[in-house]
């Protein structure tokens, strides 16, 4: 197996203001900077008038920024959205694209999700693909079914490990409190990896970190991390703690 390097990304939503580029990027940062040994990568993921500031507090550290969605488009009469190209020029790295959230708010479906993702690698960031399945989908037996069709439509063009990301995060357990046991997690998580292998080759399939979201907090990690396809996680509620932000991280084996 190819050894994938975890991946610890912090989705503050729609939280935040000055003072967390400080208090919690530049925190962040620091205690990334003091650690000499760091067997994960580390991306915040502000909202979008945070990304610039972020992006400078942190220049130089090893801390990268994302931002949490961006448009199909280059540029264009869209009032409100943001393009990848935007991001990049403040200095993300990363976009999320696809979260539940979106899908279930703004109406997204595979096939702008997919759109999203191709948008982002044209403008040299890193996808963070999320797909999941409801309560009452997962209740009906339809997880792997909803999940592996979720991946096949929202996987973009010229997806390859370097520059994009899955994220599983079933729906139900995102800021319930409730998480996908071990071994519900990785039952998706290695589904997804075979999907995967199907599209893109065994050695890419093999090579591309797969996130878990869903509650993930420093109680659990650790249990969830040590599954062979999972290769860290995507953490809403705890990312706004340092601390707890922090423990997650140090949670990777």
């Amino acid at each position: 197996m190819t050894a994938r390097r975890p991946l610890i990304a912090g989705n503050w939503k729609m939280n935040g203001g000055l003072a967390q580029v400080d208090g919690l990027a530049g925190a962040l940062a620091r205690r990334l900077a003091d650690t000499a040994e760091r067997p994960f990568d580390m991306l915040v993921c502000p909202p979008a008038t945070l990304v610039a500031a972020v992006a400078g507090e942190v220049l130089g550290s090893p801390l990268m920024v994302g931002g949490q969605d961006c448009h199909t488009a280059e540029s264009g009469a869209h009032t409100g959205d943001i393009a990848a190209a935007m991001l990049r020029e403040l200095g993300a790295s990363h976009v999320i694209v696809g979260h539940s959230e979106r899908r279930a708010d703004h109406g997204e479906d595979d096939a702008t999700v997919k759109a999203k993702a191709e948008a982002a690698l044209a403008a040299g960031l890193v996808a963070i693909v999320c797909i999941g399945e409801t309560l009452a989908q997962r209740d009906a037996g339809e997880t792997l079914a909803v999940n592996r069709r979720q991946l096949v439509g929202s996987l973009p063009a010229g997806a390859t490990p370097a520059n994009t990301v899955i994220a599983y995060e079933p729906v139900w357990a995102i800021g319930t409190g409730r998480t996908a046991s071990p071994e519900q997690a990785q039952e998706v998580h290695a589904m997804i990896r075979q999907v995967l292998g199907e599209s893109l080759g065994a050695e890419a399939a093999g090579a591309m970190r797969l996130l878990y979201g869903g509650s993930m907090k420093p109680g659990n990690a650790a249990e969830l991390m040590a599954q062979p396809d999972i290769d860290g996680g995507l953490i809403g509620g705890a990312s706004l703690k340092v601390d707890d932000f922090w423990a997650i991280a140090q949670a990777v084996q």
